[in-house]
Order: C-alpha cells, then sequence, then structure tokens
C-alpha cells in the first residue's frame, strides 16, 4: 500500500502496526511550534524529503538546526517542528523532551530499545533524538521515556533552559548568527518556491489522453503569488474524485464533502475576480470546462458552516493535557470561548480579563502569533483563514494566553568602531550615525581595545531598524557589523555542565569548515558555535563572559588560534571563568600547534560527534605565549614592484614561532600570490605547492642575515653564524611539522618545553637546508635559550610571526612573556 497523500509505503500485513504520522496530520503533534532555519538550496546525495517522502534528486532546503530536508515546492507544507534552542518568553520550561525526526540516517544505526538495525540508505525510516542523539524504530521510540538527558556530550552542550533571546522581528539566521553571503542565492529561488516550475516536479502534464492535468490554487494568497500544484486527473471525472485529489495535494485529510472547487479564466485571475462554476449541473458543464490545449485553473474553496468543533491549546506547558476541544456557532466571540474554555484547564475561578485568545501559524520558516480582538466572531476568523490559504488553515492553531508585560530585551553586538573611546562618545556616534532612541536604547558593555559596545534594545521594530541599518553604515571609513547575541543565564546551568564555546574559521582549510559549523550546530545548542568571519571572537566571549566554567574548541588554522587567543588575553578581566581551555581542530596549511597538542596535522574529515568526544576526553596543558615590540626607527619603504606591503604591526602576540629573513620571505611571497589570486588558494596540498615553488626561486639567493642584525639574550650579546634566517621557536614543530631544534641533548641548553618560559633561538643557512629540516634529514643551527631577546635590525627585513609576514624596518624587535600562561 501507497499513502495517496505523503507517499508511504507499507505491506499489507504490516498495516495495523504502522506508527508514523502522515505528513497532513504532522502540524496537530508539535509540542511547541519553532521556525526552522532555512540555508541556500543544495544537493544532497542519499538523503529524503520529510513532507513528501521521496529522494531529494532536484536542488532542495536544509535545517541548518535540525536534520529537516524538504524538496523546494515542499517546504510550505513543513511546518514549524525545529528543536527549541532557546527560551522566547512563549511556552518556556526547563524539563526537555527528545526531539524526534524520521529517517535520514545512516544504514548501519541501530535501535536503542531492540538493538536490530533501524536506518536505510533506500526509505525515510528510523528515529532520532535530535539532542541526544538515540535512535529507534518507529514501533519502538514510543516506548523510549520522553525526557532527554542530552546523551554523551550532556556536560558540553549548553541547556536551551538557560538561553533566552527575544527573537520577534529577525529571521532564525539572524538569531543564529549565520552569515547571510550565502543567503543570496537561496533568496532568488525563494521567490521560484512554490510557481509554475516548483510543483511540476510531482506531477508532468499528463500525456495519457484519457487524463487532464489542472492547476489548483489553495486560496486567494496562492492566486496572487502564482504558486499552485498539478494533478492529474481522469478527463470524465466526478466533482468529487477532483475535489480529494486537489485536498491531498495540498496534504490536507478532510472531508471532501467540507470543500467545493471553483475554476476562473486566465483574464479573470488577474482581476481577482473569481466565478463560482459549481452550482452548474454536474455532468454537463463540468465536462465541459476540461479542456485540452492548456492546464484549467482551480481554487479550493470550503463551504461555509453553521458551527464547528475547534482545539484551544493552553499556553502554558501542561503534561497530559495538550488541548480542548469545543464547538463553536456563528454568535461565538473570542470572549465567549475564553469563558468557556478557562473551566475545562481548571481556571475558572480566574478572572477573563486575564487571558487572551491567540492565533499562531506555523509556518515552516516563520511562525506569527496574532491576538484575536476580544468581540470577533470565531467561525468569521476561521472562514478569512481558509479563503486566504486551505493549507495556512492546517497550520493554525489557538492558544489561551495568560496576559502579561512582555518584557523585550534584545542584545546586539556592534563592531567596527573606533577604538579606545569613553561610553560616552560610543554614544553619541550611535547617536549621529545610526539615530539611535535613547529612551528605548542602552549601551550595556563597552570594548574600548576593539572598538565594540554591546546595546539592549527593549522595542522589536527599533532592534531591527538598528540592525539593518549598520550593515550599509561605515565610520572612520571601517564598515560596521552587528550580531544579535543570546543571553546565557548562568544561574540555571547544572553544577557540572562545562559548555564548549566553539569558534569555527569557515574560510581555513579548503572551506571544510562550513561542514564543521553545520555539524557542530545540529550536534550542541547552536548559540554555543560562533562563525569567526561574522564579528570575531568577541560577540563569543561576550555571551560566555558570565558562565563560570567552560572550554572553548577553535576550528582553524595557527593563525585563527592566535586570534582567539589574543582576543580572549584582552578580555579575560571581564570573564567571570578568565582561564577556559582551549582545543583545536585545525583546518590550515601548517597546524602546527595541532601536530604538537595532539590534535593531528589537518582535519580530513573525521566524524564531528568523535571529535567533540575527544575534546571532552582531553587532558589541560599549560602553554607560554609572548609579546613582540616593534620599535621601528622609520617607516619601510613599498616593495620595488609596486605591491603594497602589509603595514608592521607596533605589538603583536605570538604563540608558536617568530621568523626573521629567509623564512619569512617565503611566508611574504606566499601572502602576495594568495593576494592575486585567492580563489585558488582552497586546498592543502595546492598552498603547499606554492611554498615549493617560491623556495624553489630562492635557492640561488644568498644573504647575509648575520651581518644585518645583532641579537641579545636575557642581557648578553650572541654572536651569530652565517645563516640566511633566523627563528625562535616556543613549540617543537616548525614549517608543517619539522623539528628545527632536533632531538639530540646538549648540555649547554634544557630540554625545550611549550611551558618551560623559554623561547629556542635557531639559525638555518638557506632554503636547502630548510628543505632538509622539512624532509627530516638535519635540524637548525642552535643558536641560543632564553626567556627575553633583543633583536636590532641594520636595514629593512621580512619578518613573520605565526605565519602573518611583513616588511619590518630598521630598529629594535623585543620579545618577552606575555601575561599568564593559557
Amino acid at each position: 500500500f501507497v499513502s495517496a497523500v505523503c507517499n508511504f509505503m507499507s505491506h499489507e500485513k504490516c498495516l495495523k502496526n504502522v506508527k508514523i504520522p502522515c505528513s497532513c496530520v504532522a502540524p496537530s503533534l508539535v509540542r511547541v511550534p519553532v521556525a526552522h532555519c532555512f540555508g541556500p538550496p543544495g544537493h544532497y546525495k542519499r538523503k529524503f524529503c520529510t513532507v513528501c517522502r521521496k529522494s531529494l534528486e532536484s536542488p532542495a532546503f536544509r535545517c541548518e538546526v535540525c536534520e529537516l530536508h524538504v524538496h523546494t515546492d515542499c517546504i510550505l507544507f513543513a511546518c514549524s517542528d525545529c528543536r527549541q534552542c532557546h527560551q522566547d518568553g512563549h511556552q518556556d520550561h526547563d524539563t526537555y523532551h527528545h526531539h524526534w525526526r524520521e529517517g535520514n540516517l545512516s544504514s548501519s544505526a541501530r535501535c536503542e530499545v531492540c538493538k536490530k538495525t533501524c536506518g536505510s540508505s533506500e526509505v525515510l525510516s528510523g528515529m532520532r533524538c535530535e539532542w541526544c542523539g538515540i535512535l529507534a524504530h518507529a514501533a519502538c521510540y514510543i516506548i523510549v521515556t520522553p525526557e532527554c538527558t542530552f546523551g554523551r556530550l550532556r556536560n558540553m552542550i549548553l541547556p536551551p533552559s538557560c538561553v533566552q533571546l527575544f527573537s520577534r522581528n529577525f529571521s532564525k539566521l539572524h538569531c543564529f548568527r549565520i552569515s547571510e553571503n550565502l543567503q543570496t542565492e537561496s533568496e532568488e529561488d525563494d521567490d521560484v518556491d512554490g510557481s509554475t516550475q516548483g510543483s511540476a516536479k510531482d506531477i508532468q502534464i499528463s500525456t495519457d489522453s484519457s487524463k487532464q492535468t489542472l492547476k489548483i490554487f489553495d486560496g486567494n494568497d496562492a492566486v496572487k503569488r502564482n504558486q499552485f500544484r498539478l494533478i492529474s486527473v481522469p478527463r470524465i471525472a466526478k466533482n468529487e474524485e477532483v475535489v480529494e485529489a486537489a485536498l491531498r495535494a495540498y496534504y490536507i485529510n478532510d472531508d471532501q464533502q467540507e470543500y467545493e472547487l471553483q475554476t476562473f479564466t486566465q483574464q479573470v485571475l488577474q482581476s481577482d475576480d473569481v466565478i463560482n462554476r459549481n452550482d452548474a449541473a454536474e455532468d454537463g458543464n463540468l465536462g465541459s470546462v476540461f479542456r485540452e490545449s492548456v492546464p484549467e485553473a482551480w481554487i479550493i474553496r470550503a463551504k461555509p458552516k453553521d458551527e464547528e468543533v475547534i482545539r484551544i491549546y493552553p499556553g502554558w506547558l501542561k503534561v497530559g493535557m495538550a488541548y480542548v476541544s469545543l464547538r463553536v456557532n456563528k454568535d461565538s466571540t473570542t470572549q465567549t470561548v475564553i469563558k468557556e474554555v478557562l473551566p475545562l484547564l481548571g481556571r475558572q475561578m480566574e478572572c477573563l480579563q486575564n487571558f487572551k485568545l491567540m492565533e499562531m501559524l506555523m509556518g515552516s520558516k516563520q511562525v506569527q502569533r496574532m491576538v484575536l480582538d476580544n468581540q470577533e466572531l470565531i467561525l468569521n476568523r476561521l472562514k478569512d483563514i481558509r479563503k486566504t490559504s486551505i493549507r495556512q488553515m492546517n497550520q493554525t492553531r489557538f492558544y489561551i494566553v495568560e496576559n502579561s508585560i512582555s518584557i523585550v530585551r534584545v542584545n546586539l553586538f556592534v563592531g567596527g568602531l573606533p577604538p579606545q573611546l569613553s561610553p560616552e562618545e560610543y554614544t553619541n556616534i550611535l547617536k549621529d550615525e545610526l539615530a539611535i532612541k535613547t529612551n528605548v536604547v542602552s549601551v550595556t558593555h563597552v570594548y574600548q581595545a576593539q572598538g565594540a559596545v554591546v546595546l539592549e534594545i527593549s522595542c522589536f521594530s527599533e532592534a531591527e531598524r538598528i540592525y539593518m541599518l549598520v550593515k550599509d553604515t561605515t565610520v572612520n571609513d571601517k564598515p560596521l557589523h552587528a550580531v544579535v547575541i543570546p543571553e546565557v543565564m548562568a544561574s540555571k546551568i547544572p553544577r557540572n555542565c562545562c559548555p564548549l564555546l566553539v569558534f569555527v574559521n569557515p574560510k581555513s582549510g579548503g572551506l571544510k569548515g562550513r561542514d564543521l559549523l553545520y555539524s557542530f550546530r545540529k550536534l550542541l545548542n547552536p548559540h554555543q558555535v560562533f562563525e569567526l568571519t561574522n564579528g570575531g571572537p568577541l560577540p563569543g566571549f561576550h555571551t560566555f563572559s558570565k558562565v563560570p566554567s567552560f572550554r572553548v574548541l577553535v576550528c582553524g588554522g595557527d593563525g585563527t588560534v592566535g586570534w582567539v587567543l589574543g582576543a580572549l588575553e584582552e578580555i579575560r578581566h571581564k570573564l567571570v571563568c578568565s582561564e577556559p581551555s582551549v582545543a583545536i581542530l585545525p583546518l590550515g596549511t601548517g597546524n602546527d600547534l595541532g601536530r604538537v597538542l595532539r590534535w593531528g596535522a589537518g582535519y580530513s574529515g573525521e566524524d564531528p560527534y568523535s571529535i567533540l568526544v575527544s575534546v571532552d576526553e582531553a587532558d589541560d596543558v599549560l602553554m607560554d605565549r609572548w609579546t613582540i615590540l616593534l620599535d621601528a626607527e622609520e617607516p619601510a619603504e613599498g616593495a620595488e614592484n609596486g605591491v603594497a606591503e602589509p603595514e608592521p604591526p607596533k605589538i603583536v602576540q605570538m604563540n608558536n614561532y617568530c621568523g626573521l629573513g629567509i623564512d619569512a620571505e617565503l611566508s611574504l611571497d606566499f601572502h602576495h600570490a594568495r593576494e592575486e589570486e585567492p580563489g585558488k588558494f582552497n586546498s592543502r596540498f595546492h598552498n603547499k605547492g606554492v611554498y615549493v615553488k617560491v623556495g624553489l626561486q630562492k635557492i640561488s639567493h644568498t644573504r647575509n642575515l648575520h651581518k644585518d642584525i645583532k641579537l641579545q639574550v636575557d642581557q648578553h650579546e650572541v654572536e651569530l653564524p652565517s645563516i640566511e634566517g633566523l627563528i625562535f621557536i616556543n613549540i617543537p614543530s616548525w614549517g608543517s611539522g619539522a623539528d628545527l631544534w632536533g632531538s639530540e641533548t646538549d648540555n649547554r641548553f634544557e630540554k625545550p618545553r611549550i611551558d618551560d618560559g623559554l623561547l629556542e633561538v635557531v639559525g638555518v643557512t638557506g632554503v636547502v637546508h630548510m628543505g632538509q629540516v622539512q624532509g627530516g634529514f638535519r635540524s637548525g643551527i642552535r643558536i641560543a635559550q632564553g626567556s627575553y631577546f633583543r633583536v636590532t635590525l641594520l636595514k629593512p627585513i621580512p619578518v613573520q610571526v605565526d605565519g602573518e609576514p611583513w616588511i619590518q624596518a630598521p630598529g629594535q624587535i623585543i620579545i618577552s612573556a606575555a601575561g599568564p600562561k593559557v
């Protein structure tokens, strides 16, 4: 048997055991309505649509927060059944139930209850909780206890009951800080969603001469948007058969007797005037409107009723009573409904004025709420909804809610402002540039060193206006950026919970960062995953500033790790947990720090879940960090070929190593090559090939670096041998895993450690020597070991710190230990 609505297949003998609800009743099973967060359409192999259960062969949407996949023309029929990741003032609660999603499991998935295989790559089968990851058959998941404990990762998940976000006017992409640069293509597709192109996928125009293909609209909204479904019916068909096929096309399981079809011509369609043709005699006239040339267009309409039964859901979550049913007639108003419902919910002693009736449309992309006027006639309201869209009626609920003073508090992080100003100066800039209304907007936090502020806004429309305006505003020729940030209620975090703050650089590692962002948002709470290209590390650290104990995972190259550690150093004094441990998922080209801390040479597609388990089990170690002070006597000249050099910094932080001479020169050439053609540098293999190429060009190059610099270690002058490169190393890995110091024991020096408060100084004689070190045939020339260094540059020399190169003008470079170890 195959379901005529959702294509569910079953043997005849198995029908009595089917537990899977059809797509047409899915909206009625939602416990807490939460809209989905759809990214741009893409191609997803071996995945199935949750609505029509067919495979996703054409471009389709997927939710960025849960495992929902859906065809572009099925998206309207998906309802708001996403994970609830934060409290928003509607139906908030502290106990969480499993959030089950059907199908799209691996074929090796095993049921937690009966231990048999429950996944399939052939059909949509098996159930998975999207919080704890537990798997079960459709017949078995019903007996699993409803409460979810968040599974193996419970200690690192930020519990949704501890996160608050008032987000009424913001899209889900804004709420979860998902980059919109990917969204442009999806928005273009959205316009096409259910129009002529979208629906033809399901039923091609019939070539069978005995069949007729019809366009079906489900209401005035669909007519305006020209969004229709195609159905195929026999040429000589009864009205009832056509109505039933039309309802099925819209995933509606109601009795076809309650509906009728109205038809109109294309000219009439434009004037919005609909002619009812159903009063005519059934056989003659209905047959005559079926023409062979173009598909005829029809609208489904609900027949008027004198009374009907509606469901009223309590706005407070109460186990055991999901809703109450109530019969309404043409005299029933909002007020009479509230009066009748309260006794059924055990609230008969309370005053009617304390309650309101709310209409809620549970669309897949947005949950829309509207308070009904006390005198509104309920039957008229139902009639209006059905006239707009029969589909929307299927996704509409009525809630009885207590009147409460709603507190609006939207937090916006605004960065890109000039650094080192006072709170008053920042307020004045925002008044001038964004015309902020100080009666509803206040500056709650100021990060002077970074030029950033956090605004608390008590009006939704003002928050949305500021957010949209910031994107087009520049101050001192520097663009501003805004991020919506949630409020973490630290007092509610369980004692044994140490949430993981995840930073991902989506540009690192051949764009593997994008896939990791998606995976970590699914496995954890998306509010603890931050995209570094969207405001940097500061919004993440600010969000976690009150969390008593947390850890950090940085996904990116060594430069990304340095960026996050630098931000941590600057904001440490404002964090309750001032020394969080940092884990690394190496996505860059060199990944020396990742190698030393045993996270591997580079991410190559391992299961993100097992990475999180490794982070949970990893040990803490301390590591030194170093401050490099650059005191140039005069600005460096631009390069001979006219390419502008990167600006030399004044103070930089170092984690791995600092190189002068040939090592930095190769980095600079690589930097220039990447600036000229950034699109080509998206794989580690290509990046290393470019390094080799620029190195080969320098083989014959000789340079007497030892004559151009002087070195002082712990106040003592050190005589330099004949070298082309001088490298200060903090970790025993350099240039993608080479051991520059070497493993031989030497009585002059202590064995290097990453937490000994000492740097090792090593020399290389040229490109060939560097190649031999990379190949493991030689080590560098050991020069010194110490904790305070002064380098005097007698002429402009290339310098690189942790892979960031520039030309440094003559002057002094001082290297010393930086603050506490990390």
